[in-house]
């Protein structure tokens, strides 16, 4: 059995932060210790952004999307292209996509992605307000930007046998060879998928 190094406070605070996406245990001691050595400039407004951050985090009602207004300041901003809507899994993909301004449209959080395996059903994810946007008008194109995964495409079809009845065109994401990737890297199926998808030159 490993000894303790700190007090029960400190150890609830290693084990709070390796709950943290991408930090183990031994990062999440590395991190406490730096906190607890920068308790002034660092953990202190730390713990006060947070607190002010729980009071008023809120998720849209319109996409999904994790804000501290309703409708979120993607959904409110008026120069943002109302008849394109670009549907993600999840918030840190909606985030993704931003941190790159790719496109100027709006977003739908799905908030996951159909595994019957998982017992996740259509009833949980935010497919239905996705088809009433759409049906409510004024939308001309849905960019699937789901993740290439098993399940992740059982959710993209899904949606678009929804879709199939609508005026709406559905488009998904280009798959294949990255920018900068070498063909001699790649896995087997990113190779096939890019030879399908090939585009002229």
């Amino acid at each position: 059995m490993q000894r303790r190094v700190a007090g029960p406070e400190i150890e609830r605070l290693i084990q709070l932060l390796a709950k943290l996406p991408g930090l183990g245990p031994r990062s999440a001691r590395r991190a406490a210790l730096h906190l607890v050595k920068k308790r002034e400039s660092l953990m202190q407004p730390l713990t006060a952004a947070l607190e002010e951050a729980l009071a008023k985090i809120v998720i849209c009602s319109t996409c999904g999307n994790v804000d501290t207004s309703d409708p979120c300041t993607v959904c409110s901003d008026p120069r943002r292209d109302g008849s394109v809507i670009v549907v993600v899994e999840d918030v840190s993909d909606l985030w993704a996509l931003e941190r790159a301004s790719a496109i100027n449209a709006r977003y739908h959080v799905l908030g996951g992605t159909l595994s019957p395996l998982d017992g996740v059903g259509p009833q949980d994810l935010n497919i239905e307000g996705l088809i009433n946007r759409v049906r409510s008008g004024g939308v001309r194109e849905v960019i699937l930007a789901i993740n290439a995964t098993v399940d992740g495409q059982t959710t993209a079809h899904y949606v678009t046998d929804l879709l199939a009845q609508d005026d709406v065109k559905v488009t998904r994401l280009a798959h294949g060879v990255p920018v900068g990737g070498e063909l001699d890297y790649l896995d087997e199926g990113t190779i096939t998928a890019a030879i399908r998808s090939r585009t002229s030159f």
